[in-house]
């Protein structure tokens, strides 16, 4: 099985994660997962200072680059459900340029998820690029997460904490906020559960295409893995990421830098919603 380039550029998820080649097709998402109406955007400004509880829900633009090269570009998106608590965390890789060619499919990952106090359980991930598909579902009551990941059956058990390979952005995301970042992390990435390291590295003020930003630096990297994944976290647009950087051995891979990004207002509850239909 050829690299895509989309596993290139998956470095903001985990240091080694993509949706393999020659899947099972996906069935359909969870009726809860999918926000009532389309959210209107705010000024990047709007979101909840860092001190304040929740995730904002946001929409991001980034370039990626490889070796220095632009090789495409990768949105991200973090929309409030219907449902209180719920989420729906998207995330698009576009090749550009010469390298749409040879990489003409999109990655498109999603992640449905709920959040729990101060953490994010997972409810159901998908990863499509092409006609490849990784599908799995978090069952917490059985504690089972089973799905299909290429033509490969997916059933493993659960930890507590568990994260899929899209669920632990916004995992971080909270962490930072309450500043108490784990120093492990269990993610599913494809049809296994792998321990992921984590350390808060300090702070940087970084120029960006939003202008100069405070950032909180992390990195993570996989026991005996030679690739270190380094990710800039901005508190004053409520730990968005804005920039991120893979290297091997010292030397950087892969890089996204941020181009843009919006706030979205959140949905009303659903119980308002019903309130006022009655």
């Amino acid at each position: 099985m050829k690299v895509s380039m989309a596993a290139l550029l998956l470095a903001l998820a985990a240091s080694a994660t993509t949706a393999p080649a020659g899947a099972a097709s996906a069935t359909a998402a969870p009726a809860t997962a999918a926000p009532a109406t389309a959210p209107a955007t705010v000024s990047a400004g709007a979101a909840p200072a860092a001190d304040e509880p929740g995730i904002a829900p946001f929409v991001a633009h980034y370039q990626a680059d490889w070796k220095g090269i632009s090789v495409g570009t990768s949105d991200i998106q973090l929309v409030q459900s219907a449902e209180p608590g719920h989420y729906v965390y998207t995330w698009t890789i576009t090749a550009r340029g010469i390298f749409r060619i040879a990489y003409h499919d999109d990655l498109v990952q999603k992640s449905w998820l709920s959040v729990l106090g101060d953490h994010v359980r997972p409810e159901k991930y998908l990863g499509k690029e092409g006609s490849s598909t990784v599908e799995i579902d978090f069952d917490w009551q059985n504690k089972r997460a089973t799905g299909v990941s290429e033509t490969k059956p997916v059933d493993l058990k659960l930890k507590e904490g568990t994260q899929d390979v899209m669920s632990i952005q916004v995992e971080v995301m909270l962490d930072l906020k309450r500043g108490n970042l784990p120093a492990t992390f269990q993610i599913i990435d494809k049809d296994q559960l792998k321990e992921f390291n984590y350390t808060q590295e300090g702070a940087a003020k970084i120029r960006t295409a939003i202008g100069e930003l405070d950032t909180v630096i992390v990195t993570s990297q996989r026991e005996g893995n030679n690739r270190i994944l380094r990710m800039w976290f901005a508190p004053s647009l409520g730990f968005v990421p804005v920039q991120a950087e893979r290297s091997r051995d010292g030397k950087v891979e892969i890089a996204m830098r941020i181009k843009s990004v919006d706030h979205l207002v959140p949905l009303e509850p659903r119980a308002s919603l019903k309130s006022s239909a009655e």
